[in-house]
């Protein structure tokens, strides 16, 4: 089935995705701050004294921004070539799960879903990660996160090697006796110590566990850096790396470099 290119779907197009041109940022800026308002809305019902004595007009200012988000959700899918493509994308799914709850909440009946009504309140102020799609440089954060995302994996799985090891000799060192009651726990405590938190939960009472704690807490700086390193060399490279503000009509995604001329998502000519 042809997509319809008639002028009005153009038009919207380039107002809800097209952050370049001047309709396109007054939209993007008129969300954000629509945005900002709706999560500060729900921190305020959380408050017991505002949400006793304004219930009724928050309830009421929630809804208006609900039935506001839900038109633009649709809006979205409207001017895309392929809706399906955009409601499966990171930022679809955010859309949908910023309208969800509030609808889900005032559909779910009996008092004893109470507890799982209020869940679906408080998750309303997922919103705010809305605001990432209006943010330049969430995009550069997100091409150096996903270019890293082999070396971080490789650090991870060499820090649960480490937790497993040091866990264990803890757990031979100190034992039952010192609170180290099995490895799971002493593998907990290899994680507090190695990220420098140091609840103080649990601690080493013999020397030798005093000492191996000493070393761990010392190696946990030197892992801190590790990918800080990986993440800001890869930062460096994204910002060397030009990207354009198109759009794709299709699916709606951004991150193209300026020479594309096709979606590297979804193949459709830019």
């Amino acid at each position: 089935m042809s997509y319809d290119t008639s002028p009005w779907r153009q038009r919207l197009h380039t107002v809800i995705f097209e952050a370049d041109t001047r309709a396109g940022r007054t939209f993007d800026m008129a969300l954000m701050l629509c945005i900002v308002a709706s999560v500060a809305v729900v921190i305020l019902e959380s408050i017991a004294s505002i949400d006793a004595r304004w219930d009724r007009e928050l309830f009421v200012i929630e809804m208006a921004f609900t039935v506001l988000f839900t038109i633009e959700y649709i809006l979205r899918l409207v001017a895309v070539r392929r809706p399906l493509s955009y409601a499966l994308s990171v930022y679809g799914l955010i859309d949908l799960f910023a309208v969800a709850p509030t609808w889900l909440a005032l559909v779910i009946p009996g008092a004893q879903f109470f507890l799982t009504v209020r869940v679906l309140r408080v998750l309303r102020v997922f919103r705010v990660l809305k605001l990432t799609e209006y943010l330049d440089e969430a995009g550069v954060i997100t091409r150096a996160l996903r270019a890293s995302r082999r070396k971080i994996s490789v650090f991870l799985f060499s820090v649960l090697t480490l937790v497993v090891i040091i866990g264990s000799l803890i757990y031979m060192i100190e034992g039952p006796a010192h609170g180290f009651s099995d490895i799971p726990i002493s593998m907990y405590w290899a994680i507090v110590t190695l990220t420098t938190v140091g609840y103080g939960d649990l601690s080493p009472q013999t020397p030798l566990g005093k000492f191996l704690a000493s070393f761990v807490m010392i190696i946990g700086y030197a892992i801190i850096a590790v990918p800080t390193g990986i993440v800001t060399s890869e930062l460096t490279a994204a910002h060397g790396r030009g990207h354009s503000r198109q759009a794709c009509p299709a699916c709606g995604r951004e991150g193209h470099d300026d020479d594309a001329l096709h979606c590297k998502y979804c193949g459709t000519a830019l």
